[in-house]
């Protein structure tokens, strides 16, 4: 018995160290800069004033299990540890056209796609960096989500000024800190939720770099040219305290044309609404992949993407989130086959890009290739 005992506490004792290593690893990794900061002082005190930061975090404007009902969290993590599934990254490598972003005329209303939910976008003379991730990564972990074959071909150099970055949350797989800190002197402004100033700044951006809004908020950029910062259904956080960041989408109003950008989140009738606030979008920039319907809430679903784009009313849609990054358990071509289905029979005209090529907003009459369907 004696024996045992001392076996026990010999047992005992080496587990308690390693968990003291793990929790004291952990501690010091999760300073490391990448993971930004949290909001505190003067900033927090302003996040504390917002009507959707409730309890110590935002919330959203209703409140949904993130795991849908009949699924459970538990299974769905054991399922992503040690289940596979077919064909969710490309075996070849995906086609792009590398661009030069610096030579586009001012005057020409263009958007450039980069893969995942980053792009480019110049309309009437502004030029507006979204979502940039361009380290080829989606993780803050060394071993974590990369990029596919073909699908980083830019980098911060091949980006010109920009006079606006517009950062829809601060998950991985969209603020990028070796991106972001790189674009720091050619960015004039960066446009962010509330509380997502905190990253920027730790990063080296300046105070008056930095435009953190709410849900409702306009930014009048010049005369006839608006950036209004709405509401999604999703969250934020970069460490182990989430949704201490407001998650945005938005709508661009210029004398050119309305472009709305929905950032990632799940279905609502938020569509109806913002149609109504503002009518007549020319594109609908949506997100359309990385979903699954033990998570739908927070991630639409092909044909919510659709639906939403209906109910926006919009004349085009160009479809995101996709063909970058493997966050989800769908094959990776998945969401460009559902989609372009789902899109035959709509009012709106679907743009399907490849990484690189140049969309002409004001151009109805371009037309776009099934490029995946050429990929393995």
């Amino acid at each position: 018995m004696k024996k045992f005992l001392t076996i026990i506490k010999t047992v005992g004792a080496v587990l308690l160290c390693l968990i003291l290593i793990v929790t004291v690893t952990v501690y010091f990794y999760m300073k490391q800069p990448q993971f930004g900061a949290l909001p505190e002082g003067e900033r927090l005190a302003s996040i504390k004033e917002s009507v959707h930061y409730k309890n110590g975090k935002f919330r959203n404007l209703e409140e949904k299990p993130v795991i849908t009902p009949g699924y459970s969290f538990i299974e769905e993590i054991w399922k992503s540890l040690v289940e596979t599934y077919p064909n969710t990254e490309p075996e070849g490598v995906l086609p792009s056209v590398k661009t030069n972003l610096k030579a586009i005329p001012s005057h020409e209303n263009i958007l450039v796609w980069f893969g995942h939910s980053s792009f480019f976008l110049q309309v009437d003379g502004i030029k507006i960096l979204v979502d940039p991730v361009f380290s080829g990564k989606a993780s803050p972990l060394p071993w974590g989500v990369k990029a596919y074959k073909g699908s980083d071909v830019y980098t911060v150099a091949d980006m010109p000024e920009i006079d606006y970055m517009l950062l829809s949350h601060d998950h991985y797989d969209h603020l990028d800190y070796e991106t972001v800190k790189a674009l720091q002197s050619k960015v004039k402004f960066v446009v962010c939720g509330l509380g997502a100033g905190a990253h920027y700044e730790k990063w080296g951006y300046k105070p008056k770099q930095i435009i953190e809004k709410d849900w409702g908020d306009k930014l009048e950029v010049k005369q006839g040219f608006a950036i209004y910062t709405e509401n999604t259904h999703h969250a934020g956080g970069r460490g182990f305290k989430d949704s201490q960041a407001l998650w945005l989408s938005f709508f661009i109003q210029s004398s050119a044309m309305n472009i709305y950008y929905s950032g990632d989140g799940g279905y609502s009738d938020r569509f109806k609404k913002i149609a109504a606030d503002h009518p007549a979008v020319d594109w609908a920039i949506m997100e359309c992949g990385q979903y699954n319907k033990a998570w739908q809430s927070v991630h639409e679903l092909p044909e919510e993407v659709a639906l939403a784009t209906a109910e926006l009313k919009a004349k085009n849609l160009l479809p995101v989130h996709h063909s970058k990054f493997t966050l989800a358990r769908h094959p990776w071509n998945e969401p460009l086959n559902r989609i372009y289905a789902l899109s035959q029979s709509k009012n709106y005209s679907l743009a399907t890009p490849i990484i690189g090529e140049v969309v002409r907003l004001d151009d109805g009459a371009q037309t776009f290739k099934q490029w995946w369907k050429n990929v393995k």
